[in-house]
């Protein structure tokens, strides 16, 4: 599991975003943990934040580096 304020990648849109909570979905029959995750966009010099849920299994863990470059590691 993913802790709150723990950063993370989703790996089908590269979005990258700060934990903010859990919730849930049923998808066919099947209960599913979903987590709630603060994004920070820039669009056109407009700086736009969005709260993105998705199954927990699209997210891998990652750290900031001080160069700004992601660290990826290994989701849990």
């Amino acid at each position: 599991m993913f802790t709150i304020d723990e950063y993370v990648i989703n790996q089908k849109t590269g979005q990258v975003g700060k934990v903010v909570g859990y919730g849930h979905e049923i998808i066919n029959n099947v209960y599913t943990v979903t987590l709630k995750v603060l994004v920070t966009e820039t669009v056109d010099s407009a700086k736009r934040i969005c709260l993105v849920e998705d199954k927990i299994s699209a997210w891998n863990r990652c750290s900031m580096a001080s160069d700004s470059h992601l660290i990826i590691s290994n989701k849990v």
